[in-house]
């Protein structure tokens, strides 16, 4: 306990982390500020402020704003649909490819591209949920007058948290739209604990305990399954230069066991929306797809499970394909003068990184597809839905890797400060 409130001492002792952190606290104030501003026209006694299925995931996320017509009901959602959209471009068109191998001019146009794209995508979006919330008869003013002057509404919010996103990297901690996104689905935890708490009653205390306890252990696997990587190790070549023999040493090239993250989760859901939205229009004609489209729907049904988890393996191998290139590797090593032991150079060195990837990625997009499905088994067992959201799943997975980056953060302020003491202290010794 003593070393947790030195490192406290420590942390608030450095006068940037310190900025840094009021800094952030001040962003997310304001936005979860914002999240509680209504859209004008909305009569909140007809807002239900629940949603079902696939929604109510997306609606966590966003700690509420969605179901209650916020101003920030897209959020940063159309942010993230951008940054999908340019990740696939990149892919399909040369040009973008250039673009990213322009170093840091480059990632500038890449970013400022996906803004662009941001305010479209959220056009579309508002357009469509304006449509669903004024079909609802929440609406108080005339419907047409209401979508035009809401679509431009909801657009400025998803700029303005796109822009608080982006303040929180460059002046804050830890990554800006994570965090946002993270602030959400923590606003709607004390709620959910509180509504689980009243599910079991006085009688189900131990109970309610043992969901506690085993959602912990739930939180320490996936902080491990976060943080599990294969270490592949590679020697550089000695070289002589001015007399001087540099080089020969042993370093290792880290290949993380879940190099996708949330990615395939939320490709996954995307495309059951798609499906379900797309059911949803032929349940007029026909009357199987009517089911189908009640199956998407219901997260707790086996087919959607089912679906889910083979959808969520299928795009973690197409993400880590996208994302990491054997071939570029292989090539960076040998420009570096660099192999791995026992491995020939070049087209060999490309084939063990191949291998390597596929061992990994296979056990990695097995466990995804677990955590993942994991809140619909826990409440088939009898949780709430609000509750059991948290036992896995993208909010957790978010939720985790947001805390290691801002803690892997905070630590290199907390080193370079401890670097700073002993050079300070050997010129006072000198």
């Amino acid at each position: 306990m003593n070393k947790f409130f030195r490192a406290i001492k420590d942390i608030f002792s450095i006068k940037e982390l310190r900025v840094r952190i009021g800094n952030t606290l001040l962003f997310l104030l304001l936005f979860r500020a914002g999240a509680s501003i209504v859209l004008p026209g909305i009569d909140m006694a007809q807002v239900s402020g629940t949603v079902k299925g696939v929604l109510g995931l997306l609606d966590s996320f966003l700690g509420g704003s969605f179901s209650n017509a916020s101003v920030f009901a897209l959020g940063v959602t159309p942010y993230i649909s951008a940054s999908i959209v340019m990740q696939l471009l990149s892919i399909a068109w040369p040009k973008i490819q250039k673009i990213q191998r322009e170093g840091e001019v480059g990632k500038r146009r890449i970013a400022q591209i996906s803004r662009i794209l941001t305010i479209f995508i959220a056009i579309f979006q508002s357009f469509q949920y304006l449509l669903a919330a004024s079909s609802s008869g929440s609406v108080s003013i005339d419907r047409t007058f209401f979508i035009a002057v809401s679509i431009v509404i909801l657009t400025a919010g998803t700029v303005f948290c796109m822009w608080l996103g982006e303040k929180i990297t460059d002046k804050g901690i830890g990554n800006g739209v994570t965090m946002l996104i993270m602030v959400g689905i923590v606003s709607s935890f004390p709620g959910a604990l509180y509504q689980e708490a009243v599910h079991r009653g006085s009688r189900g205390i131990l109970l309610f305990v043992f969901e506690l306890f085993f959602l912990f252990l739930i939180v320490l696997t996936v902080v491990a399954f976060t943080q599990a990587t294969r270490r592949v190790p590679i020697q550089y070549a000695k070289q002589l230069s001015s007399s001087t023999i540099y080089g020969g040493q042993r370093q290792y090239i880290p290949f993380k066991l879940n190099s996708a993250g949330v990615m395939p989760i939320i490709f996954a859901q995307l495309l059951i929306v798609c499906f379900s939205f797309i059911f949803s229009i032929w349940s007029d004609k026909f009357a199987w797809a009517v089911n189908v489209s009640r199956m998407l729907q219901d997260i707790t049904s086996w087919p959607f499970n089912l679906l889910f988890a083979c959808l969520i393996i299928v795009f973690t191998f197409f993400y880590t394909a996208i994302t990491v290139n054997p071939v570029q590797i292989a090539e960076d090593l040998k420009r570096a003068n660099s192999f791995i032991p026992g491995v020939t150079s070049g087209n060999a060195t490309a084939r063990f990184f191949d291998d390597v990837l596929d061992r990994i990625t296979l056990p990695g997009a097995i466990f995804l597809a677990m955590i993942a499905v994991l809140p619909a088994f826990a409440h088939m067992a009898g949780l709430s839905l609000p509750f059991s959201r948290f036992y896995g799943g993208t909010s957790l997975l978010i939720m985790v890797s947001s805390m290691l980056e801002t803690l892997q953060q905070v630590e290199s302020y907390l080193l370079m400060r401890r670097y700073e003491v002993i050079i300070n202290t050997g010129s006072r010794v000198k």
